[in-house]
């Protein structure tokens, strides 16, 4: 007689495949827990996101930092960067009123978290259309956004310690992008598609890498980022043709 089941005996309607089947996936970390985890293991975010893929909290997040970063701009120095870039295109700027600046300082903040919330549905878009319906995988547009949500918190927090520097500089605009380290270049089309390649950006689109890894495992993190630092660039070399340097 078989008496193994006897001397260890499974709780009354609980066998072992069953038992697996019921035990609940493993809870998603909480938003601030996921943020820092963007920084330090994206990996294991990226996994929990593709079970759990909440993504307002996230985007909510990096748009109030970008927001928070233009607010404390003062107005002088877009109206500065404003009049400057009128000069060079051969323009008179004239000069703003008070009131002007009043309205500069509470509509550049709303603008811009408006901007990264579109962009963030926009992107994830894009990246759907790249992974899910071009390369087959299984991610989906939810998916996606809760990937580039996450992310994109690189560059709201870092832009948010380049401020003091965007003020001391009066440069609104300056980033820490590839032009950076290309001073020796002529200035022209190439040093403008540098500039348009931000690092933050590039560091975000490697945690979506892994999360498109996540996502098809079938496909190596390596492919993935090859994609995806190619669309940046595809918008930097496109974007250097339409803004002038």
């Amino acid at each position: 007689m078989d008496t193994r089941d006897e001397a260890h005996p499974m709780p009354e309607g609980m066998d072992g495949p069953e038992h697996h089947a019921q035990t609940p996936a493993p809870s998603l970390p909480s938003l601030p827990s996921r943020l820092l985890a963007v920084f330090v293991s994206p990996g294991t975010l990226t996994a929990a996101l593709v079970e759990s893929p909440r993504w307002l909290g996230a985007l909510l997040v990096s748009a109030a930092l970008v927001a928070l970063q233009m607010g404390l701009m003062p107005a002088e120095v877009f109206a500065e960067s404003q009049r400057q870039a009128a000069l060079d295109a051969g323009r008179d700027f004239p000069e703003l009123s008070e009131r002007a600046l009043m309205v500069i300082r509470i509509v550049t903040p709303i603008v811009t978290a408006a901007s990264t919330i579109v962009l963030s549905f926009l992107f994830a878009g894009i990246y759907t259309f790249v992974f899910a319906f071009v390369l087959g995988d299984e991610g989906g547009y939810r998916r996606y956004l809760a990937m580039v949500t996450h992310a994109w918190f690189i560059p709201a927090l870092v832009g948010l310690f380049l401020t003091p520097l965007r003020i001391s500089t009066a440069d609104p605009q300056l980033s820490l992008n590839l032009a950076s380290f290309m001073y020796f270049l002529p200035d022209g089309y190439l040093l403008q598609v540098l500039r348009f390649l931000d690092l933050t950006q590039l560091w975000s689109s490697l945690v979506v890498a892994q999360g498109a890894h996540a996502i098809d495992r079938t496909r190596s993190f390596g492919s993935a980022a090859a994609i995806l630092i190619g669309i940046v660039l595809a918008f930097a070399l496109v974007l250097a043709r339409l803004v002038p340097s």
